[in-house]
């Protein structure tokens, strides 16, 4: 930190606002952004990410041919410059810098911005070759330990370009969100010309680093999808359509474990360079440190965990089999087994261990609780899912062993990946007292089962009060110390552009009462 930034934060005093969304946000501006005009570098937009109490992540890439495996950038550093202020008019600067866009991270810009004040809100700008960027807002968190009133996080996963526009994010970014989480399936990665397709992906299906850029700046060309990045900072989670459907670990299906792994690395290469992710996210071949806490004062504790690339082995599948239904077998409850990996489960029980915080959210990919299905061809024929936790129930009970015997305050659970609303109980070895609550937020735009079959599934499943399938759109969380309350926001038709909204669900959990009661 600079001498002069270090006296201007002095002058500035010590107030601290409760969070970032403490005054209306008009997108107008936001949607007035240049985007792909001749040689313009920003055509993908800005992004901010990961707030700690003095700073946070300012993201973009420099693309202004975004549909080039290249972008349309030279193979040399380009020079940019940022700053960031205290308003929207960018006149009262309190940090800048310059970095320089390397060829070798496809031109995307990661700045690690300090030595903000704390609980407040931020502008901030890049500017390159001689354009400016968007203006993006982002925040800082709390100051750890603090006493905060509110924060209001809005969530969803699962975007799937064909499949929908997105007004979901239009009426996202008016709540006004401290934070926004994206749990997973941020990118599709097949070949253009999904049924009932209202747009096309640009490219065919990626396999390399090249192929990937394409299919992101595909995505991240969306007016709608860039505005709710410039709104407020991003929290963000993989599954498997960043990569390929339905891979786990090393493994996808009966590809060759070599082949597959160079894919995977270009994967999460692309992934790395379009998300404002800190460095020590930098991937080293196909790994990537994704795993996180995020604190929001003494409010709320985000854990944010990968259950793709550390996972064991698939259990209990027979030889040739296609699908991910299996019947129950010893290796599906083998308690050796993890969805997390040795590491990185190691991390989160000590993680849960040391919360201080009100509201302990786990933040992840998926429907967290058992799922009872049946055998379509018999249907007394108990099945799970060997794709998700029921495929590792063994690390589930242990994370509910924890929250209970650590005395984990107010554990709550965060969703996506199965393209419904869904709300449920989480249960010590499914039948015991509630532990906690869990809520999926919907899909943005991802098609979800048919309305029948969904409501077999609830019927085999009494833990779960909602699982909606037809709708589409986010979950909006909002945590004071005495009370969480979730509501599911689902859009009319994520297939219209215009697409009106209404509230689905709505839930609240009283501090201290575990178990969710329909608001």
């Amino acid at each position: 930190m600079s001498e002069a930034l270090s006296r201007r934060r002095l002058l500035q005093g010590a107030a601290v606002a409760a969070g970032c969304a403490l005054a209306p946000v008009s997108l107008d501006g936001l949607l007035s952004a240049r985007a792909g005009v001749g040689d313009y570098p920003f055509t993908l937009g800005v992004a901010s990410g990961d707030p700690l109490p003095d700073g946070f992540v300012i993201w973009s890439r420099l693309a202004p041919r975004p549909l080039q495996g290249d972008g349309g950038m030279p193979a040399r550093p380009v020079q940019v410059r940022w700053i960031v202020a205290e308003d929207a008019r960018l006149s009262r600067v309190v940090a800048s810098g310059e970095t320089f866009a390397q060829p070798t991270a496809g031109h995307s810009i990661h700045v690690e911005v300090e030595g903000l004040r704390p609980g407040r809100e931020y502008w901030y700008r890049f500017t390159a070759g001689g354009e400016a960027s968007p203006v993006g807002r982002a925040c800082t968190t709390p100051p750890a330990g603090a006493s905060v009133d509110r924060l209001r996080a809005c969530f969803t996963s699962c975007q799937k370009y064909e499949a929908g526009f997105y007004a979901g994010y239009r009426h996202l970014a008016a709540e006004n969100p401290d934070l926004i989480l994206f749990l997973g399936d941020y990118i599709y990665e097949g070949d253009p010309g999904s049924r009932n397709a209202v747009r096309l992906h640009q490219n065919p299906e990626p396999t390399d680093i090249g192929g990937y850029r394409v299919r992101y700046a595909t995505y991240k060309s969306d007016p709608l999808l860039q505005a709710a990045h410039a709104v407020a900072p991003w929290l963000v989670l993989w599954d498997d359509h960043e990569v390929v459907n339905d891979y786990g670990g090393d493994r996808d299906g009966d590809v060759d474990p070599a082949l597959f792994l160079r894919r995977r690395a270009a994967a999460y290469q692309a992934y790395f360079e379009h998300m404002p992710l800190r460095r020590t996210a930098l991937p080293v071949g196909p790994s990537m440190l994704l795993h996180r806490a995020v604190d929001w004062g003494a409010l709320a504790q985000f854990q944010l965990i990968d259950d793709r690339q550390h996972r064991d082995a698939a259990p209990c599948a027979q030889p040739g089999q296609s699908g991910k239904l299996i019947a129950d077998c010893d290796a599906r409850r083998d308690p050796a087994r993890s969805i997390l990996g040795e590491r990185q489960e190691a991390w989160l029980m000590d993680t849960l261990d040391r919360t201080p915080a009100r509201w302990n959210l786990l933040t992840q990919q998926t429907l967290f609780g058992p799922l009872e299905l049946r055998d379509p061809a018999n249907l007394s024929e108990v099945r799970f899912s060997n794709d998700g936790w029921d495929g590792y129930p063994a690390t589930r009970e242990r994370i509910i062993a924890r929250w209970i015997d650590a005395g984990t305050q107010n554990p709550l659970v965060l969703g996506g990946d199965i393209h419904a609303f869904a709300s449920g109980s989480v249960r010590r070895n499914g039948d015991g007292p509630v532990v906690a609550s869990e809520f999926v937020g919907g899909s943005m735009t991802s098609l979800g089962m048919d309305a029948a079959l969904a409501r077999r599934v609830q019927a085999l499943n009494p833990r779960l009060e909602v699982y909606e399938t037809g709708r589409r759109g986010y979950g909006r969380l909002d945590l004071t110390p005495g009370r969480a309350e979730i509501a599911f926001r689902a859009l009319d038709d994520a297939r219209d552009a215009e697409s009106g909204l209404s509230t689905l669900n709505a839930f609240v959990i009283e501090n201290g009462r575990p178990g969710a009661v329909a608001a």
